[in-house]
């Protein structure tokens, strides 16, 4: 039975439950975890994130500038850790993005003020590292080992950076020595900062010659990578584009998917659990499946009647929600084994609930990822058991 968890823009958080067992009527079940309708929409939640280990945790952060850490306990409750305020946000910006893990919560704004709040335990402050990033972000995500981050945003090209040196910069040698020439006004535009890894290249210029403006809208990694030179990253753009890029390819996209955004630009983009699957939606009330190879659109989701803002996929299902104050959850089907092949079954919307607040955020629980890898090893071991038994059989 997969779990989520959404925000709000009151700063309430509430868990969406849905059993495919269950009778019509009560498949999805709605439950407040966290009723933040007192303070109202100062408090609205922008972004929200968990980390499941021994205990699970909950990182939101609010239109006040403020983030809030909270344990889950046992009753569905949300039981107060730590809170903290981002001093460096101004009251036109917003938080672009936040990341959790059992001993960090790393968040970041769209004027680049980049924060790493490390924990020792419930008692102790957590102790706060800051790092500056450009301005104008409209995204930003941390790698799955958090060894690195990339960001994009308005007339900000999308840019991976080490985690350690962002918080510790030293000399660059790559800036220091174009820094140097400083007849060379192009090596000096194109300089790492301390810390960044790589840095994107505009696309070229259009038919007319022009130079093509930079709107990234939305970015997320594609796939885990144990390196931090060999990174694999999917991009939005207010033109409705998704753009692939691999660093170690060149700078340039190695995919340029033109007009998959209808409306508007797109607005979301996550990257599915099958393979060469990935989920984008635009500022109209669109969701399509992507297959990541062709970059055709392998179906959409029908009867959505407002914007979807945030989007969460789980093993066989997805999470919506939308600016028609409903929470959605939905059935996913793997891209066809060929690219470019006939997406025969397609993806629906399964259930939906009302919000009585306009939803702005949902995560996935993880824990049925737990769930599977436990049950993976015990799989191993019957393996092993079998073979070791055939062995003693052919012995005797």
């Amino acid at each position: 039975m997969p779990r989520f968890f959404t925000g709000d823009e009151l700063g309430s958080i509430k868990s969406v439950s849905y059993d495919a067992n269950a009778p019509s009527e009560t498949k999805i079940h709605l439950k407040t975890v966290y009723d933040g309708t007192a303070t109202g929409r100062t408090r609205g939640i922008q972004r929200l994130a968990l980390s499941k280990d021994d205990s699970t945790l909950i990182a939101s952060a609010h239109a006040d500038g403020s983030v809030r850490l909270a344990s889950l306990t046992d009753g569905d409750q949300l039981l107060h850790l730590h809170d903290w305020k981002e001093t460096r946000i101004k009251p036109d910006q917003t938080f672009v993005g936040l990341a959790a893990s059992r001993d960090a919560i790393f968040s970041c704004t769209s004027n680049g003020a980049l924060r790493l709040a490390t924990l020792s335990d419930a008692e102790t402050p957590p102790a706060c590292k800051l790092a500056a990033l450009p301005s104008r972000l409209t995204e930003w995500r941390v790698g799955h080992d958090q060894a690195t981050f990339a960001y994009g945003g308005d007339e900000v090209e999308l840019s991976v950076w080490n985690t350690d040196r962002a918080f510790n910069p030293g000399p660059s040698p790559e800036s220091a020595a174009s820094v140097l020439n400083t007849k060379k006004r192009k090596r000096v535009n194109d300089a790492l900062f301390p810390g960044e890894i790589w840095r994107a290249k505009n696309v070229p210029n259009d038919y007319l010659g022009l130079r093509q403006p930079v709107h990234n809208t939305c970015l997320t990694y594609v796939s885990p990578s144990n390196s931090a030179s060999q990174q694999h990253l999917l991009v939005g753009t207010r033109f409705g584009d998704v753009r692939r890029y691999d660093t170690r390819a060149g700078r340039r996209p190695v995919c340029d998917f033109n007009g998959i955004g209808k409306v508007g630009g797109l607005r979301t983009i996550e990257r599915g659990l099958a393979e060469h699957e990935a989920f984008v939606s635009d500022q109209g009330s669109n969701l399509f499946a992507l297959d990541l190879r062709s970059g055709g659109i392998t179906y959409s989701y029908k009867g959505i009647s407002g914007a979807v803002s945030s989007v969460s996929p789980a093993p066989a299902f997805l999470a919506s929600v939308a600016l028609d104050r409903y929470a959605r959850i939905h059935s996913t089907i793997p891209p066809p084994a060929a690219a470019g092949g006939q997406q025969i079954a397609k993806g629906t919307v399964i259930e939906k609930v009302y919000m009585t607040a306009v939803p702005t955020v949902v995560v996935w629980d993880q824990q049925n990822a737990i769930s599977s890898d436990v049950d993976g090893e015990d799989d191993d071991e019957d393996v092993w058991e079998k073979m070791k038994d055939a062995c003693e059989s052919d012995e005797d």
